[in-house]
Parts: structure tokens; C-alpha cells; sequence
């Protein structure tokens, strides 16, 4: 405990755009899960255990009937795909670190991914703790908001339409974040373009996949450019 309240207090300030965006897209994924008459005891459950953002959301839709066990798992590893990738950028960095990698491993998401990145850990900070605690936080505060729309939606009878975009939405808010922070914004028009281009090629059912595929081969093949032929200090792993 002596390490982790320290750590929790310096990654904080670094959290709080998270947990302003957690805060209300748990609350969208509490309110569609409450809809399908789940309890609140429920949602908890799955946010602490599942934990995937995105994936909880088309989650929600595999609770219907003719929904088959194939379909759900290969539309969870499509939406998901994406954190393989994030974690082959890591691998080096994660097995310097002991047990806790684990949690960190399970605890990836976008939001997550792009803070370890971006963010310099505190010289008066383990660098292992430091990390824990973001992806702690983060977790604790998808939680809160599953909590908030869980219990909202259970006693507020509302029109929820279009709450599902609350996850679209974050997304970006990232892209635009990482934008306007970085000077080298080569691995964001690639992704875009990459985007547009395997969606014109595949389709809206089955771009994403190849849309990650392209942009990992490309950035892996430039990362020695990437890495030094810049001014501002930014590998390819920033917002990747």
C-alpha cells in the first residue's frame, strides 16, 4: 500500500479526461443492459469482468433470440481485434514488470493504451505502480458509470435512442486529442485512410480486421523513420 496511494495521487490529474468520457459512456452501456432486464448487480459484473467498452456494447445485442455461440465470438474478436495489436507494441515494456502485468493486460483499452503511451511516468513514481494505477482508475471509473445508467435506467423512465453513439463519440474525441497534440500525425492519416479504403474494399461488416492488419504492417515497416525522423520525441507507438 505504500507504493499504490503515492501512484494513484500522480496518475489522477492524468485520468480525468478519462473519467469524464467512462463516466458517460458506462452510464450509456448501463442504461442499454438495464433495458434488456438486467440488474444493476449484472452490469457491475460484467464491467469488473468482461471490461471491454465496445465489446460490451454489441455485447448487449448477442442477449436476443438467434443470436448463435459462433456469431458472438467471432463478432467479439472483430470489434476486439484491435488490442492484439496494442499489446505487440508492449510486449517488451510489460515483461520487464512481475504479476501485476497481468492485470494490466486484462485492464488494456483504447484509453488506457493511449495514456501509457503519451504519458512520462513521474521520476518519484515506480513506473510498474504508476501504470497499475492508471489502468486501475480507469476501470473504476467505467464501473461508476455502469453503475450510475444501470440504476438511472431502472428508476427514470427515459427514451434512450441513439445512447449507443456515446462510445462513437469517444472515440473521436481521442482521434481529434491526439491530433492536435501530436506534430508528427502520420499514424492518424494512415489509420484514416486505411479506414476508408478497406471500407470501401470490404465493406462496413468486415473492414476492421483488415483495416488493422494494414496499418500495423505499414507502421512496423516504418517504425526506424517513425523513430528518428521527427523533432518532438514521438515513437509510432504514440496513439497508435
Amino acid at each position: 500500500m505504500g507504493k499504490i496511494i503515492p501512484a494513484l495521487r500522480r496518475a489522477f490529474p492524468y485520468t480525468v479526461p478519462v473519467l469524464i468520457g467512462y463516466l458517460f459512456i458506462g452510464l450509456a452501456f448501463g442504461v442499454m443492459f438495464a433495458e434488456q432486464g438486467y440488474s444493476v448487480l449484472w452490469a457491475i459484473l460484467m464491467s469488473t469482468v468482461v471490461y471491454a467498452g465496445s465489446g460490451q456494447y454489441l455485447a448487449v445485442n448477442f442477449f436476443v433470440p438467434g443470436m448463435s455461440l459462433v456469431q458472438a465470438v467471432f463478432l467479439t474478436v472483430m470489434v476486439n481485434i484491435r488490442h492484439v495489436f496494442y499489446g505487440l507494441s508492449l510486449v517488451e515494456r510489460f515483461n520487464r514488470f512481475d504479476w501485476k502485468r497481468w492485470y494490466l493486460i486484462f485492464g488494456m483499452t483504447d484509453e488506457t493504451y493511449s495514456l501509457i503511451c503519451t504519458t512520462d511516468v513521474p521520476e518519484d513514481v515506480d513506473e510498474e505502480t504508476f501504470l497499475l494505477s492508471i489502468t486501475f482508475l480507469n476501470q473504476v471509473y467505467w464501473i461508476v458509470g455502469t453503475i450510475i445508467g444501470s440504476v438511472a435506467a431502472t428508476v427514470i423512465p427515459f427514451n434512450s435512442e441513439g445512447i449507443e453513439f456515446a462510445m462513437t463519440a469517444l472515440f473521436l474525441v481521442l482521434f481529434v486529442e491526439m491530433w492536435m497534440r501530436r506534430s508528427n500525425r502520420f499514424p492518424e492519416l494512415l489509420g484514416a485512410l486505411a479506414a476508408v479504403v478497406c471500407l470501401l474494399i470490404f465493406g462496413t461488416d468486415g473492414f476492421v480486421l483488415p483495416t488493422m492488419i494494414l496499418v500495423m504492417a505499414v507502421l512496423l515497416i516504418s517504425r526506424r523513420r517513425l523513430d528518428g525522423g521527427h523533432g518532438d520525441g514521438e515513437g509510432v507507438d504514440d496513439g497508435a
